[in-house]
């Protein structure tokens, strides 16, 4: 793919603000006593939303409705939807695209877009639009709210943009959605291989049904009931444990000096940290393949250091001094399963210390059935890996090429596909 000289000269740009051309809708106060853990249709929210753009599925997590509602508020395949309310950082002006007919419900906290002007505007053009810096930007500065932000559609039509000829948008959009194809389908593997890895771990070492197992009386423990001849052990017996510390905020910055810096779970991404901030001061360090967990709320979120970093006081590194990593990483899975809760006894905690961490207890196998886990498991996370940085490369492709819809380049598409497009989906 070769980015040249938009065919239409800037003269044939329009510029406007977005309520010349499109207006936003807001959703319907869906009544909590119909809420369902099961059902056909779905309440949308901002947590089906991802950060830089698109539909991001709840697995699991859904919020379903039984109860009535007006007809308008279920929303067709292919509607462009806006997160007005940020759940989660810099999800606020966030867009995605209904992927179902009839499965997913216009839920207050999002705005649904109408383009009002089809000359002007495409609707896959608008997908793609709302999530330029250049816009987002925009619906960020007016925001309201101390905690948690929200924008209103009457901040949302207020956005200046750029716009292209009709001709220039459908093209644009048709690359922009072909790059996004590739980023879903590697995530979908991704969520389909995080389904196996937390399938074969509860199954070996929760429920205990774990190959060449012979019948066999369990033993009780603190845990509960394990096989004869497992153990269960803290946390610091198993693993060296790095707790973060936050140097001066004089020696950050954001133009790569130094060595890259984590604080907490701001950056979080959903395996590997992006690395948004530098350090140029030695520091508590994490070395590429430790395990990051949060040690202030929310405690309990893991992603795994993809390179040498230096981590904040939000943040501990830990790693296996067996070298079984991976069997590690299913463990502190499960053992913060559930974001600020810990264990099987439900202790809540919004900060951990060294100690409280340390103090951790974990079920140990015996070292062949270990092994074998972990072999299993390292497989599974290499898969994820080569997947999500296939996803990320498509995605910093994409990011190059939003901002340049709103400052006068677009697609050759006659030259087809080649150069750092290929490189990304490799």
């Amino acid at each position: 793919m070769q980015l040249s000289k938009a065919s239409s000269t800037m003269s044939e740009w329009r510029e406007c603000r977005l309520g010349e051309v499109l207006d936003v809708h807001h959703g319907w106060a869906f009544k909590g006593e119909h809420f369902a853990e099961a059902g056909e249709l779905i309440v949308l929210t901002p947590g089906n939303f991802n950060e830089l753009g698109g539909f991001k599925p709840k697995s699991g997590t859904e919020k379903f409705y039984r109860g009535t509602f007006p007809d308008r508020f279920l929303l067709p395949r292919g509607a462009v939807v806006v997160a007005m309310t940020e759940q989660a950082h810099g999800l606020l002006g966030s867009s995605a695209t209904i992927p179902e007919e009839g499965r997913y419900l216009h839920n207050q906290r999002i705005g649904l877009l109408e383009v009002t002007n089809a000359e002007a505007l495409d609707l896959r053009f608008s997908y793609h639009l709302m999530n330029t810096p250049h816009v987002r930007r925009q619906i960020q500065a007016t925001s309201t709210g101390s905690k948690v932000r929200h924008t209103a559609p009457a901040r949302i039509r207020d956005v200046s943009v750029a716009l292209p000829p009709i001709a220039t948008q459908q093209a644009a959009a048709s690359a922009l959605d072909a790059i996004d194809t590739l980023v879903e389908n590697n995530l979908r593997r991704v969520e389909v291989l995080e389904g196996i890895a937390r399938t074969i771990y509860r199954e070996w070492f929760v429920r205990f049904r774990y190959p060449g197992r012979q019948v066999a009386p369990l033993s009780e423990c603190a845990l509960g009931s394990v096989p004869a001849g497992w153990e269960v052990s803290t946390l610091a017996a198993i693993a060296d444990i790095t707790m973060g510390q936050s140097p001066r905020s004089e020696y950050y910055n954001d133009e790569g000096l130094g060595r890259p810096f984590h604080q907490g779970v701001t950056d979080f991404g959903s395996h590997f940290p992006v690395t948004t901030k530098w350090c140029t001061v030695e520091g508590r360090t994490a070395i590429a393949g430790d395990i990051l967990v949060s040690v202030r709320a929310p405690v309990g979120r893991i992603n795994i250091a993809d390179v040498d970093m230096t981590i904040g006081r939000g943040l501990s590194a830990i790693r296996a001094r067996d070298g079984r990593q991976a069997l590690l990483l299913g463990q502190l899975r499960e053992v913060f399963a559930e974001e600020d809760s810990l264990g099987n006894d439900g202790a809540i905690f919004k900060s951990l210390g060294k100690a409280e961490l340390a103090s951790l207890r974990v079920v140990v196998p015996p070292p062949d059935v270990a092994d074998a886990a972990n072999t299993m498991l390292a497989a599974n996370r290499d898969m994820i890996r080569g997947l999500v940085q296939a996803a990320t490369r498509l995605t910093s492709l994409r990011d190059l090429l939003l901002p340049r819809l709103v400052t006068g380049q677009t697609l050759d598409l006659s030259a087809g596909f080649d150069g750092p497009y290929e490189e990304a989906i490799a």
